[in-house]
């Protein structure tokens, strides 16, 4: 099996993030138990599963995904129906995560007050957004291990809170990569491209790829898009170039990770930059 995956007991104490180990259950997860987390997991065929009431979309081989949102607390439930019957119930607890203030100053004043047909077009853009992300295919590409779909310095974190010119805006929902305008951009693992805009009044040049089940990768602010909408993708593949279009200060990829309408954290579905970069060295 392999080890980054772990079988999870009935029970997890409160407060610990980390997936454990017991023989009892009839779930594997992978991922921490954290809030904004990716959570991959398999079960036996036949196996149906619900979390805090609501089901959800199993594979026939026993695959499925979930999330936990920002602010996600507390105690969550896995409820698992075998297929001769039988139920068991998973206690999943959910660690905090400390999320910091980010300052940005110099945003243009027509970028903080747009007009109202900017307002009106950029209703249009979210709703594109939330269509492909509403896209429920049987695809089982969510279920690979994830690449960094560019490198570079970390310019901007999952959840952290924004503040634009002293007005604070909304959680930031992705992870931020600085990177030189025209840097090729990859897909983190295979899928097919459900959105792709050149021009979006705040995301500008905007790509959406569905990984299956929910879970799909958003790119924002690039300066080319190179693979049009029903494309299948494989990881690695180019599909982008890095860019500074929509709201933005300067060249970088805001990637994002979304199980349905839920914005989740992709620095849990992908090593440290750290090790990753040193990953691709040690590969040449």
């Amino acid at each position: 099996m392999d080890k980054r995956w772990s079988i999870l007991g009935l029970c997890l104490l409160a407060g610990v993030s980390q997936v454990s180990v017991a023989d009892t259950a009839g779930i594997k997860l992978q991922g921490e138990l954290k809030q904004g987390a990716l959570i991959r997991a398999q079960v036996a065929a036949g196996t149906q599963v619900s979390l805090d009431g609501k089901p959800l979309n199993v594979s026939k081989e026993g695959k499925l995904a979930f999330g936990f949102d920002r602010d996600a607390t507390g105690e969550q439930i896995l409820q698992l129906t075998h297929a001769d019957g039988s139920r068991e119930t998973v206690k999943l607890a959910i660690g905090k995560q400390d999320y910091r203030i980010q300052r940005i100053e110099g945003i243009a004043k027509k970028i903080m007050q747009p007009k109202p047909e900017d307002v009106a077009r950029a209703k249009q853009d979210s709703a594109q957004v939330r269509a492909a992300r509403d896209t429920d295919s049987q695809r089982l590409d969510f279920s690979q291990d994830f690449i960094w779909p560019v490198t570079g310095r970390i310019s901007g974190v999952y959840g952290s809170q924004r503040v634009y010119n002293d007005v604070s805006g909304r959680p930031h929902y992705g992870i931020d990569i600085a990177a030189p305008r025209g840097t090729k951009v990859v897909a983190p693992a295979d899928g097919v491209i459900t959105l792709s805009v050149p021009d979006m009044f705040y995301s500008g040049g905007t790509v959406i790829i569905d990984h299956g089940f929910g879970v799909s990768s958003t790119f924002l602010h690039l300066s080319k898009l190179l693979v049009p909408v029903g494309t299948e993708v494989k990881q690695g593949e180019v599909v982008a170039e890095v860019g500074s279009t929509g709201r933005s200060t300067g060249p970088h990829l805001d990637w994002r990770i979304n199980w349905y309408q839920m914005r989740l954290d992709p620095a849990t579905v992908v090593p440290s930059m750290k090790s990753y970069i040193k990953q691709q060295q040690a590969a040449k």
